[in-house]
């Protein structure tokens, strides 16, 4: 039995296995907060309902320690789950040390010293839990259009978007790099195939520690024989909307645990607007409005709203402060407040990074120079008039991979999309239509210093059968940051691997 299947087991005697988040005891009753894996519950010891020896191993319980129950299910609305257990038999499996995760605020070093242990929390499990919804229905939406999933190598020979951010390593007697991506291959498989996804982890050496980055993360990346960037948008769209259905559907739970908003993933659900780079330019920099709304005016006030909820929330943590320094306040209350302070500190210190920002966003607008690509602030001030995500589609060839087809109309551009999702998270999907002209594709490898032995293979593909074809590669930890709204990618990934950090 689980905690999940306790509203299918209401008033029946059960038996569950798992872990003590908390606890909190009077005289004759122990209170736990349980965890199993599949979801949180209390369960109530009465010491006249269970023997006396049980009642004195309740009592020794510490965080952590994991625990077999078993007891009767009854319903109450006002518990974590709706549910709790009232128990009639315990027995310990084994009793934790001192757990050094509390309910303080800890900095995010230790965190991530212990992200072994932090996955145990409400929070992180949550994310994971969405994470794996996520996938699931990544998976089901190609399934449901016959695409085959097929698997890239890891180790390349050659480099995919260039040779400035690879992880290089020995292979034998030969020089390998851990891949960048997927893509290359996944073109040969699609002319095998005709519609195929990869699914699998990537790496990037950037030396960046910014909230967008990890140095190891998983892409998904279909490709898709005879067809050109139209269809190859409107196949993201469709994704998308299907992923976001599922996981409002089946994470409500989970949603809730994080206090994720899901009124801004609902209206995802719709057409995407689609903007040409010249489009999304001229919206950058202030000269083009979007429904009467200026990007540049909106950020001014929007740093207003935050320098006014600042004052309000140092008022508040002062306020809260005070109470607890009071002498003779009740314990309960004491910790009320506390907690409540914490909560205003962490919201403080996202409020005071907004301020920081504001500034360097707009004028980092201002200053941006046609032919540039986007860099983060440019596209969170971008999709900040937008409450769905948005394409931006017809981009200056030159800050393009070197496989990207260039327009017909325009060979200064490239037929490449970027999907740049609401609430300032910015891309989570790159991709467009692949160049099919040999001659082009070994000019491209030229002007980006590749050795040319090493992409034969890949001409090849263009020598035998050429197609159009397209597709795109979704940042999986990029999409869950943006549907759980968190503040930093490493939350996104059971252990993250960014600059510097590589254990636990």
């Amino acid at each position: 039995m689980q905690v999940k299947d306790f509203s299918k087991n209401e008033g029946k005697e059960v038996s569950v296995k798992g872990w003590v988040v908390n606890k909190r005891e009077g005289k004759t009753l122990v209170f736990l907060v349980f965890r199993d894996g599949s979801g949180f519950a209390q369960c109530v010891i009465n010491a006249e309902s269970i023997d006396e020896a049980a009642f004195a191993e309740a009592r020794k319980l510490t965080m952590e320690s994991a625990v077999e129950l078993e007891g009767i299910v009854v319903k109450d609305e006002k518990q974590v789950g709706g549910y709790e257990l009232q128990v009639s038999k315990l027995h310990i499996l084994s009793l934790a040390d001192e757990y050094p995760i509390t309910p303080k605020e800890h900095g995010d070093t230790f965190l991530a010293d212990h992200r072994h242990l932090w996955l145990r929390s409400k929070r992180q499990w949550a994310i994971m839990r969405i994470r794996n919804e996520i996938i699931y229905a990544i998976h089901n939406f190609f399934q449901s259009e016959d695409f085959v999933q097929m698997d890239a190598p890891i180790f390349t020979g050659n480099a995919c978007e260039g040779t400035s951010d690879l992880f290089e390593t020995e292979y034998f007697d030969k020089t390998a790099y851990l891949t960048q991506s997927g893509q290359l291959y996944g073109e040969a498989m699609a002319m095998a195939m005709s519609k195929i996804y990869t699914f699998g982890p990537t790496f990037r050496a950037e030396k960046s520690r910014t909230r967008r980055h990890l140095t190891e993360f998983w892409m998904m990346e279909p490709e898709m024989a005879f067809y050109d960037n139209e269809q190859n948008m409107d196949l993201i769209e469709r994704m998308l909307n299907s992923v976001l259905s599922d996981v409002l559907e089946k994470c409500q739970t989970e949603f809730e645990v994080i206090d994720r908003d899901t009124e801004m993933l609902k209206k995802s659900v719709a057409k995407f607007p689609r903007l040409t780079y010249d489009e999304a330019v001229a919206i950058l920099k202030g000269e083009q409005d979007v429904d009467g709304k200026n990007a540049l005016k909106t950020l001014k006030v929007d740093l207003l709203e935050v320098e006014a909820n600042i004052k309000t929330v140092l008022a508040e943590i002062a306020e809260r402060e005070e109470k607890v320094s009071q002498p003779g306040i009740k314990k309960g209350e004491r910790n009320f407040n506390q907690n409540k302070v914490d909560q205003l500190k962490n919201r403080l210190k996202h409020l005071q990074e907004d301020e920081r920002n504001i500034p360097n966003w707009i004028a980092s607008a201002e200053k941006f120079e046609y032919g540039n690509d986007f860099g983060g602030s440019d596209e969170t001030v971008l999709t900040r008039l937008f409450d769905v995500p948005v394409m931006v589609y017809n981009w200056p060839h030159k800050v393009k991979a070197f496989y990207m087809k260039r327009d017909d109309s325009n060979p200064e551009l490239a037929k490449g999309v970027d999907v740049l999702a609401p609430e300032g998270y910015g891309e989570i999907i790159g991709g467009g239509e692949r160049e099919t002209n040999k001659e082009l594709l070994i000019e491209k490898i030229k002007e980006h210093k590749l050795p040319m032995n090493e992409f034969e293979w890949y001409l090849d593909l263009r020598r035998y059968g050429s197609v159009p074809h397209a597709g795109f590669g979704v940042g999986l930890e990029r999409l869950v940051c943006w549907i759980c709204k968190l503040p930093h990618v490493r939350e996104s990934i059971p252990f993250p691997r960014w600059y510097g950090r590589l254990l636990p």
